[in-house]
């Protein structure tokens, strides 16, 4: 199984009951321009739609991409969780709105925390120890 995509949760609110809305924090495990994946252990059939809000946690400020459409296309059970592929609907592919910038971003800042964390998990730097 993959691991959660580092410093970034996914957020949104269900209805419990007829005036009650719960907030919901969720892990992602994938994010491109087109959808992402969610875990949760909240119950989405496909064709439902969830709006998000993916707050990506930098040391400094928060990158917030708020009230991204997604449609769920898909569900997979896991444990007691659910993995949902969700495709981001009301996007344009030219990424000219400020959400498409934010989501361009948070992809930025994931692919380059990913890469240092590879570099790290590959072995120490040859004769770093030497150095210390």
């Amino acid at each position: 199984m993959k691991e959660a995509l580092p410093d970034l949760v996914a957020r949104f609110r269900i209805r419990q009951g007829l005036f009650r809305k719960e907030r919901v924090e969720a892990e992602l495990f994938e994010l491109d321009a087109y959808g992402c994946v969610m875990k949760t252990d909240k119950m989405f059939n496909p064709g439902d739609t969830v709006v998000l809000d993916l707050i990506m946690d930098m040391p400094f400020d928060k990158i917030r991409a708020e009230s991204v459409t997604g449609l769920i296309t898909e569900r997979r059970k896991h444990c007691s969780n659910f993995f949902y592929s969700i495709d981001f609907v009301d996007l344009k592919s030219d990424g000219g709105t400020g959400l498409e910038e934010k989501l361009r971003r948070i992809r930025e800042v994931l692919s380059k925390k990913q890469s240092l964390k590879s570099r790290r998990s590959s072995g120490s730097v040859p004769g770093f120890r030497q150095m210390a």
